[in-house]
């Protein structure tokens, strides 16, 4: 299979992944933790959490914040009087509750929507914005509900990772959780893939389990985990809307939600993972209920 180098790939899952799998639901909901990736700062962890970025040194005993080492799992403290980064081009608009962003090169409506964890139809509704509106440099927008109330301090938007995939052929004896257009495998520490789509498709649940996590998540939109029987954890990721929640328990068929856009490719694709004991599965052979 040829491998397609160039684009970019965002590698949080597996860290994310580690924490779920290690700390017990009680831990888990007392007490956080980040292990650090390539493109992570002490700025932009902070912003990533809410928390102020001082308390975030002290309570990790950093006294050098370039100092960062990938791999380094990092405690995340309260988030009580924190001190919020944004992205640069952000200011906090009249209308409390809202920031207003100012739209740089490069930008789409579905990224700027997946930085601030809002859905796109969230963003065109808030500017009355068509579905077909083309952004342009230098255009303003209102992001509702995500005004800081506390400290902003404006940081440059951090850069994607680069992304590697190997692009593999469909076979239809195999079910996904959405009907696969396109299948890619990523390349590096997990077996993970990359399904093509469409956007709005129902993503569904392959096993019975329970939800164990349910939310956006950076770079990947909504994910939701389930914890199924055996000890396997699947990872649905790259969702626009979410139709569980932390604790619900599913079966197979079950929607988790309905698929969004990357903003990288610009095309609606999932991001699914499976893993066993910490370790990951290829998930053409993960068992299916």
């Amino acid at each position: 299979m040829p491998i397609i180098k160039g684009m970019n790939f965002r590698s949080g899952f597996f860290g994310l992944i580690m924490l779920i799998a290690l700390l017990s639901p009680k831990l888990y909901a007392q007490e956080r933790f980040h292990v650090v990736e390539s493109r992570d700062t002490i700025f932009s962890i902070a912003r990533t959490y809410s928390v102020d970025q001082n308390e975030l040194m002290r309570v990790n005993g950093i006294t050098d914040p370039t100092r960062l080492r990938v791999g380094q799992r990092l405690t995340i403290p309260q988030a009580a009087n924190a001190q919020v980064t944004i992205p640069q081009g952000t200011a906090p608009s009249a209308n409390s509750g809202d920031v207003q962003y100012r739209v740089v090169r490069g930008d789409t409506l579905y990224g700027i929507a997946r930085t601030y964890s809002i859905n796109v139809n969230e963003l065109l509704a808030a500017n009355n914005l068509s579905s077909n509106y083309i952004l342009r440099e230098g255009d303003t927008l209102r992001i509702p509900g995500t005004a800081p109330t506390v400290a902003i301090v404006q940081v440059p938007s951090a850069r994607a990772d680069t992304r590697a995939v190997e692009s593999a052929a469909l076979d239809a004896s195999i079910r996904w959780p959405i009907t696969a257009r396109e299948l890619s495998y990523m390349v590096g520490n997990s077996n993970g893939v990359i399904i093509t789509g469409d956007r709005s498709e129902s993503v569904k649940s392959l096993t019975s389990g329970t939800v164990i996590s349910a939310g956006p998540y950076r770079g990947y939109g909504r994910v939701a985990i389930v914890q199924a029987p055996g000890g396997y954890i699947y990872v649905y990721g790259g969702c626009e809307t979410l139709a569980v929640r932390e604790g619900d328990k599913v079966i197979a068929g079950t929607e988790m939600g309905r698929l969004g856009i990357d903003p990288i490719t610009e095309k609606p694709q999932l991001f699914f993972r499976v893993y066993l004991n910490n370790t990951p599965v290829d998930p053409a052979k993960a068992p299916r209920a």
